[in-house]
């Protein structure tokens, strides 16, 4: 497997444009097109929020009910959720404006929307930014690139990845680009997430692939322990590689696996990473746990502890924040055996021992901390089973980016 530069349009036939629409943002881009010159398989992963946007369901439907998607099209800025059958029927009205401009089916058309909840999309905008990206439509990095800013909204940076190996001769390529920074919690994948692949595989296969991998990077990112109302990961495989279709749990569905893992895995961490105000990406192991449940909700519990990531900004070794947060998860565990350490390219120190302090040194320790990616490793000494949860560190800028946020 070879890590390359790029995202949406590093596979095989994929193109992206971008747009200034002015849905809500004045003198940046805030649409992106992604087209495939053939149809897709498309896979998708949604949100479990009971209160689901427009765009989710309009692209469960065609992802459920559908057999082939074409074109995503996404707006920053506005959400598109809580808006009634009007939102629906912008959706729809967003589809047929790319249907009639791209000559595709509108059944084949997917949308996403990030931003605001409760405002009305400017439907009017959103077809005429349609119209302007299509004949911008191009298959190079930078416009992929140009796509993966044009989606952001609190974002500070664009969030890309790309990756390429070898099935049956034939190099496949998987890519993609995400947005998010706040409203972040797993609970399926809690962001907006497009990855594009030309690998030749079955429908039924690329959704067992996407709904497991899930779980696995998006499920185990929080920033603040809310799941959004837009959550969507879609995953588009136009077969442009060449390759035999995979059609089954083959050493070729494997491979197919593990690069698609890592591109989500990197895509999780910048999201996490890019927390609002954040400052640290923070990453949390459990390892020698009896089970791969068990590790994940002590992971989990310790990322999203507002105490914990409050020290983390603080560069403070604060371990009984974790050691509190392993406790309260609701997972079994003896804290009498528990060894604990932080970590970053500073270097690695072990804090506790057996639950007890190691009588560490607290400048080493802060030195460690003060690094832009900590990571926290607890071992429970239990089993051989291991979990990586991804946070990010709370700090002043957190709220003042929430508090005003509509305005």
């Amino acid at each position: 497997m070879n890590i390359i530069t790029g995202g949406v349009t590093a596979a095989k036939g994929f193109q992206a444009a971008s747009a200034a629409a002015g849905i809500k943002y004045q003198g940046r881009t805030d649409m992106a097109m992604v087209y495939s010159e053939v149809p897709c398989k498309a896979a998708g992963t949604f949100t479990t929020n009971i209160v689901k946007a427009a765009p989710v369901k309009w692209d469960q439907d065609i992802v459920y009910n559908q057999p082939e998607a074409q074109v995503i099209i996404c707006n920053s800025g506005i959400a598109n959720a809580c808006t009634g059958k009007e939102g629906f029927e912008c959706c729809k009205e967003t589809a047929q404006a790319a249907a009639r401009t791209l000559k595709v089916d509108p059944d084949s058309v997917l949308v996403a929307s990030t931003g605001v909840i409760g405002m009305q999309l400017p439907v009017q905008k959103l077809a005429a930014g349609v119209e302007a990206m299509a004949p911008e439509l191009d298959g190079s990095l930078e416009a992929g690139n140009q796509a993966a800013k044009a989606i952001m909204t609190t974002d500070t940076v664009e969030k890309e990845a790309a990756v390429q190996f070898e099935i049956g001769g034939k190099t496949v390529t998987v890519g993609g680009m995400c947005k998010g920074s706040g409203m972040i919690h797993p609970n399926m994948c809690t962001m907006l997430g497009f990855v594009t692949t030309d690998v030749n595989i079955s429908k039924e296969l690329l959704q067992e692939a996407l709904s497991q991998d899930v779980k696995d990077t998006y499920n185990m990112v929080s920033v603040d322990g809310d799941t959004s109302t837009n959550d969507t990961v879609l995953l588009l495989a136009n077969g442009m590689a060449g390759n035999p279709e995979i059609t089954e749990k083959n050493e070729d569905y494997r491979a197919f696996c593990q690069a698609l893992n890592y591109v989500n895995t990197q895509l999780a961490k910048k999201i996490a990473g890019d927390g609002e105000g954040a400052t640290a990406l923070f990453e949390v192991k459990i390892i020698g746990a009896e089970s791969k449940e068990q590790a994940v909700t002590l992971s989990k519990s310790v990322v999203t502890s507002s105490l914990t990531k409050a020290a983390i900004y603080g560069h403070d070794a604060n371990w009984g924040r974790i050691l509190c947060a392993m406790g309260y998860s609701g997972a079994q565990f003896d804290p009498e055996k528990v060894d604990l350490y932080f970590e970053s390219r500073t270097g690695k120190i072990k804090i506790i021992e057996n639950g007890v302090s190691t009588g560490y040194s607290e400048e080493e320790a802060t030195k460690i901390l003060s690094e832009d990616a900590v990571t926290a490793i607890a071992d429970i000494k239990m089993g051989d089973c291991t979990a990586t949860a991804w946070g990010c560190d709370l700090t002043y800028d957190y709220v003042k980016i929430n508090a005003d946020y509509r305005s």
